[in-house]
């Protein structure tokens, strides 16, 4: 009788201990943890939108759509009509004024985005900034109302093992809560669209709506985007990526800065990660780190006095092993911001101040459009720069002509957007001024060698 007693006098300890957590503040205990996320819940939930975009596609309609053997062979056949496509995914409020991050999966090119908060009020957006390499997006409601937001934690602070929530629109059931741990960090090489990015890892379930949906901590202060899941069967496996809240807040201060454009610092460096036998060759006890290959002349890691052969193994106290790391780490310091790289140069271990830059415009573009009147016509071209491989999404390299339009006769050829022209009828191409002389000539006939992919082709037509 006695044990009974104290067992229900230790209940009613316990009770007056957590009682106070009903709605109004955010569990401080392993024991109010274990009570329910509730307070979380409330604290986070107005800040998640629900987001619906809208754009406009060119498809073709084909008469063997779906066919399991035709299909393949007639993709392309058919007149392209424009089509309307409706997108589903979520949003996080940043700030009071209204300004949201999402995936860029979610919004991008979309002609009208209608966002909807947790009490049902419903804004549109217009996207301030977009990139999709990081799959990000920053959007203004249109709207004076002061909104609720949360709060970006630093996501250098988080470890593996911490619970979190996310917090999503996931198959447009509408706002949605769902709880695991932060299973991983620096996961990287996991593709989001075209994007191979740096990511949190957690086995919190995200499904599809959930895109650009909040992954929270126990305070309610936000650590990623949720953007990815790992999958066979498209649902949920239970391994999840959040795109880290310190790359978000560089996006938030670009879109507020004025930027359309999300600008990276330039490294200028080809390298690899250090495999198990490369790190025998080097006489590394693990293989950690990223090996230069080579560098480019105008790099700002060349001009502190790296040199090919050189191991990166740490930026800023933040280690390093992928060159996606080493991307994100650049990009979340951003330009004109200077860089502590850590580095093995044979057996000694260094550390030089790398001066963060933009994209040089080196040797100029000098923009050129072959004019009516000569083959090719409307065919644009410039010269490769650091800037200009960056835009069109191609390797580093140090001199050549890019094709920026093939032009209408230009893409009846085979020529394509990011092409290195190598020659026209035998003609070298050194620059982009070069290309209309080299056409001026051809009459019936035109032969150009371009290089595409780090592959050469020869195309060639009758006019």
């Amino acid at each position: 009788m006695t044990n009974f007693i104290s067992a229900l006098f230790s209940l009613f300890l316990i009770t007056l201990t957590v009682s106070p957590l009903n709605a109004q503040s955010v569990p401080t205990s392993q024991a109010q943890i274990a009570m329910s996320f509730v307070p979380v819940v409330k604290k986070a939930t107005p800040a998640v939108v629900n987001i619906y975009a809208r754009r406009a596609v060119q498809a073709r309609q084909s008469p063997f759509l779906g066919d399991p053997f035709f299909d393949r062979f007639f993709r392309e056949f058919g007149q392209a009509r424009p089509q309307v496509q409706n997108s589903l995914g979520s949003g996080v409020i940043l700030t009071e004024s209204g300004i949201i991050v999402s995936n860029y999966h979610v919004v991008g090119d979309a002609t009208e985005i209608r966002v909807v908060l947790s009490d049902r009020r419903e804004f549109s957006a217009e996207v301030l900034l977009g990139d999709e390499d990081s799959d990000l997006a920053i959007l203004k409601l249109d709207t004076d109302e002061a909104l609720p937001f949360l709060t970006m934690r630093d996501s250098d602070t988080v470890e593996v093992g911490e619970l979190a929530l996310a917090i999503g629109n996931p198959f447009g059931v509408g706002q949605t809560v769902s709880s695991g741990i932060v299973s991983g960090l620096a996961r990287s090489g996991i593709a989001t669209g075209s994007a191979r990015g740096y990511f949190l890892q957690t086995d919190a379930p995200i499904n599809p709506g959930n895109s650009g949906g909040a992954l929270v901590d126990l305070n309610g202060d936000l650590i990623g985007i949720n953007t990815a899941i790992l999958t066979r069967s498209g649902g949920s496996n239970g391994i999840g990526f959040a795109i880290p809240t310190n790359l978000v807040a560089q996006f938030v201060a670009q879109a507020e800065a004025g930027n359309r454009r999300f600008e990276r610092p330039w490294a200028g460096i080809t390298g690899q990660p250090v495999t198990s036998d490369l790190a025998e060759a080097l006489g590394l006890a693990i293989p950690e780190g990223i090996v230069i290959a080579d560098l480019h002349p105008l790099s700002p890691f060349a001009e502190a006095g790296f040199v090919p052969g050189d191991v990166i193994t740490g930026v800023n106290g933040q280690s390093v092993n992928t060159p996606a790391e080493m991307v994100y780490h650049m990009s979340v310091i951003g330009i004109a911001a200077t860089l502590d790289v850590a580095y093995l140069r044979a057996t000694t271990m260094s550390t030089r101040t790398v001066d963060l830059i933009a994209p040089p415009e080196d040797p100029p573009r000098n923009t050129t459009r072959v004019p009516p009147g000569i083959t090719l016509q409307g065919l644009t071209v410039a010269n490769a720069n650091p800037a200009l491989e960056i835009e069109l999404n191609l390797p580093p390299d140090q001199n050549g002509v890019l094709v920026l339009n093939p032009g209408p006769i230009g893409a009846r050829v085979g020529i394509r957007a990011g092409d290195r022209i190598i020659t026209i009828n035998q003609i070298e191409i050194r620059e982009a001024s070069e290309v209309p002389k080299a056409l001026a000539g051809s009459q019936r006939s035109v032969a150009v060698n371009v290089e595409r992919k780090g592959r050469r082709f020869a195309l060639r037509a009758r006019l």
